[in-house]
């Protein structure tokens, strides 16, 4: 393997991008922040990375100690890789840093791969910083095929995998829809207008949402559930 290279200074900044600065590291997080991933699964989510490559970067980082491998549940032979509780702490930086690079995305970037399972960790970097409403409740979204919910309890926003129990309204794009909006290159209106967003609901559940997301443009036309 080759030699790591470091810059030499005494620096925490340094030191942190000694470890998670390559090409590469900060996407393969982002996988495992989602989820604990097989080899292949992570593969097939970063295509351009290359298995030698992969492998390098998951072995740097598992000597580090912020991910580990752990067995398949229901598979005796198989293996996948989950962040430590180490690793578990790049989340926030990750997340503040994924919102503040949704501002350099633009109409060029659009054609480039997108997942839905990527919204998941888009609406928490949104999320952070704004006000919470102050009534319990769910906002689902089903992007393309991921579903996952926002949960307003006590006054603070809680973002979980799949589907919301009693859900204040739901919300249908796909991927690259989501983003676009979340990076204010496409209004929720316009985005309503067009088709490629539906939302069910409650229009005053459904405006508190768009509030929390920090997103400029009320989200009119929502269809009342019935």
């Amino acid at each position: 393997m080759h030699e790591k290279r470091h810059y030499g200074q005494f620096c925490g900044l340094a030191a942190g991008l000694d470890i998670v600065g390559e090409r590469w590291t900060l996407l393969i997080i982002r996988e495992l922040l989602l989820a604990p991933a097989r080899f292949s699964e992570i593969a097939d989510n970063l295509p351009g990375i290359g298995p030698n490559l992969l492998s390098d970067r998951l072995r740097s980082l598992s000597e580090r100690g912020l991910i580990e491998a752990a067995p398949v549940p229901g598979d005796g032979r198989g293996k996948q890789y989950r962040l430590t509780e180490l690793g578990e702490e790049l989340r926030e930086p990750l997340l503040q840093l994924a919102r503040w690079g949704m501002g350099f995305l633009s109409e060029k970037d659009v054609g480039g791969i997108s997942r839905g399972a990527w919204g998941f960790l888009a609406v928490q970097a949104m999320i952070h910083g704004q006000e919470v409403p102050d009534t319990d409740e769910c906002y689902e979204f089903r992007v393309d095929d991921d579903v996952f919910h926002l949960r307003i309890l006590g006054g603070r926003a809680h973002a979980v995998r799949g589907a919301a129990p009693d859900p204040a309204i739901l919300v249908y794009t796909d991927a690259t829809t989501f983003v676009k909006i979340g990076a204010e290159m496409l209004s929720p209106f316009d985005a309503l207008v067009s088709g490629a967003l539906r939302i069910d609901g409650d229009p005053a559940a459904a405006q508190r949402c768009t509030r929390l997301l920090g997103l400029s443009t009320p989200m009119m036309g929502v269809q009342a559930a019935s």
